[in-house]
C-alpha cells in the first residue's frame, strides 16, 4: 500500500489531511522539537522523528520510507533546508519533477525560466552599481522573505547588506539577487498541472502578510524616517483574494506558457502544483517576479476548497487532496512513473 509522506512544516497538515481523505496512510517526518504539535492531529498515522530534516538522506530513514512504499510531497521547507544536490539525491520517490526545484532555487535560472515562459518580468541588475531607482534585493532559494530589502542606491545597498552580514543572515553579495521593484497589488496565483489529463487547473489566489514591512504602514511617515531598521519581508501569514473575472483568461494563458516552457527546459516538465507570484498594475497587467514549482503555503487558506476549485469539483478540494487524488489516479492507471521522480 502506498503511503504519503512530507516534512513537518509549511503545509504538512493540509497535505496529510488530503492524503488521508483519499485513503492513504500518512507519514510525517517531524523534528523532535515539533512532535507535540503534530501529535494533536489524528489523520497523521505515523511520525518519523529526526533532529533535522536532512536526516531523511540517511540510509536508516530511506529504508523506513521504502518499506512503507512512501511518496514524498515536497514543499518550501525542503528547498529552504537542502541544497539542490541533496534534493536530487533523495532515493524515496518524490511527487512531481524534483529537477525543476533547482530552477526555483537559483535566481538566475528562475529569471531565464520566466523569460522563456514569455511572462512579464522585472529587470534584474548584475551589480549594485546599476541601481538608479527602487530595487529589491532577494536571497536565493525559498527564504520566505527573510533577508530581503529595498534600496535606491549603491551606498544604501552596501549599508543594508553589511547589516545583514553582521547579523549572520547572509554571507555577502553572492547571496543576493537584485531586481527592479514591481509596483502594484500583489497576487500569488495557485495552479495544478495534471500530467495524467494534460490540463491546468487554477486553484486560488492569495496575498502575503510580511513582517515587518506590512507593519510599517501603521507608523506615521516622520517616525518611519527616524527608525534605522531594515524592514523584513518574512512571511507571517496569507489572506485570500478573488480576481476580477476579466483577468482569468490571462491567468490561464500564463500558466499554459509556463508549463510549455518547463517541458523544453527541464524534462519531463511541470507536474502538480505551482505558483506564479507577482503584482497587478492599474491596467490589470500582471508582472511575475517569482515562481514556485511546488505547493505553496498560501494554499493553506483553502483546505475546504477555494472559489475556483469549487468550479471544478463538487466536493471540498484542497491542493493537498488534489495531489493525493493525482497519485491515486496514477496508481489505478499504472502511470505512477509519469508523476514521480
Amino acid at each position: 500500500m502506498t503511503s504519503i509522506a512530507t516534512l513537518g512544516s509549511h503545509c504538512a497538515l493540509q497535505v496529510l489531511k488530503g492524503a488521508k481523505d483519499e485513503g492513504f496512510k500518512t507519514i510525517l517526518v517531524c523534528e523532535t522539537k515539533r512532535e507535540k504539535l503534530y501529535r494533536r492531529f489524528s489523520f497523521i498515522d505515523e511520525l518519523i522523528l529526526v533532529g533535522s530534516f536532512k536526516e531523511i538522506l540517511d540510509q536508516k530513514y530511506t529504508k523506513q520510507l521504502e518499506e512503507q512504499n512512501a511518496i514524498i510531497i515536497p514543499h518550501g521547507t525542503l528547498i529552504a533546508q537542502m541544497s539542490s544536490e541533496e534534493i536530487e539525491s533523495i532515493k524515496t520517490p518524490i511527487f512531481g519533477n524534483k529537477w525543476i526545484l533547482r530552477w526555483e532555487s537559483d535566481r538566475n535560472m528562475k529569471e531565464r525560466f520566466m523569460t522563456e515562459s514569455k511572462l512579464s518580468v522585472p529587470k534584474s541588475l548584475s551589480s549594485p552599481k546599476e541601481i538608479s531607482g527602487l530595487v529589491i534585493a532577494k536571497r536565493h532559494g525559498a527564504a520566505g522573505g527573510r533577508g530581503y530589502f529595498l534600496t535606491t542606491s549603491e551606498k544604501d545597498y552596501k549599508r543594508k547588506r553589511d547589516k545583514l552580514v553582521h547579523k549572520g543572515i547572509i554571507k555577502g553579495d553572492s547571496d543576493l539577487y537584485l531586481q527592479e521593484y514591481a509596483y502594484g497589488v500583489s497576487a500569488y496565483l495557485q495552479y495544478f498541472y495534471s500530467t495524467l489529463k494534460e490540463e491546468i487547473e487554477f486553484f486560488g489566489v492569495d496575498r502575503r502578510y510580511e513582517s515587518d514591512i506590512d507593519g510599517l504602514g501603521r507608523i506615521p511617515a516622520p517616525q518611519q524616517i527616524d527608525i534605522d531598521i531594515i524592514p523584513s519581508f518574512n512571511v507571517i501569514g496569507n489572506s485570500p483574494l478573488v480576481l476580477r473575472e476579466s483577468l482569468l483568461d490571462e491567468v490561464y494563458s500564463m500558466a499554459e506558457r509556463f508549463v510549455e516552457a518547463s517541458k523544453r527546459l527541464v524534462a519531463p516538465g511541470m507536474t502538480g502544483p505551482f505558483c506564479l507570484e507577482g503584482v497587478y498594475d492599474d491596467t490589470g497587467k500582471f508582472t511575475t517576479f517569482e515562481f514556485s514549482a511546488r505547493i505553496v503555503a498560501g494554499t493553506n487558506l483553502y483546505v475546504n476548497g477555494s472559489p475556483y476549485s469549487t468550479f471544478m469539483y463538487d466536493e471540498p478540494m484542497s491542493m493537498g487532496r488534489r495531489i493525493a487524488r493525482e497519485i491515486k489516479n496514477a496508481g489505478k492507471e499504472n502511470q505512477l512513473t509519469k508523476i514521480l521522480t
